[in-house]
């Protein structure tokens, strides 16, 4: 798959939408939601996707942990109010796979954030390939042309 530009993204164009509400405590000094707040935000559109506890997507002693995270900040987001989050898959390995999101407030896009997931099990711990289901359910969640 080729390069995406998520400042390009609608928040329509993502395969998987949730939200999170802002609390006045994610402010900091300025007034804004301090720029820590965002990877809390990633964890809330990481985890719709991939912590199903009807169907679990990780291999029966695995789990995923985070190898690489990139947040690209582009306007300040700001308290009373929510966030809308859009995640997609961009890339699905043999025991990582790659998601990209965006954050929007009020229609704005606020930041972008691009994430490289590891499955893990064992001890110690070490890659793990994905189940094939779950390659699955990842391509199901990549953009579509």
């Amino acid at each position: 798959m080729e390069k995406i530009d998520l400042k390009e993204l609608k928040l329509e164009d993502y395969p998987s939408i949730t939200f999170d509400k802002v609390r006045y405590v994610d402010t900091d000094r300025q007034g804004h939601v301090n720029n820590a707040v965002f990877t809390s935000f990633s964890e809330t559109g990481r985890a719709e996707i991939y912590y199903d506890l009807e169907n679990p997507l990780s291999a029966p002693d695995g789990s995923f942990v985070i190898a690489n995270s990139n947040i690209n900040y582009i306007a300040e987001i700001n308290w009373p109010g929510r966030v809308d989050i859009g995640t997609c898959v961009t890339r699905v390995g043999t025991s990582s796979f790659s998601l990209a999101q965006g954050f929007y407030q009020d229609g704005k896009l606020c930041a972008t954030a691009e994430t490289t997931i590891v499955h893990v099990t064992g001890s110690p711990v070490k890659s793990y390939p994905l189940p094939e289901t779950t390659k699955e359910k990842f391509r199901s969640l990549m953009l579509k042309d």
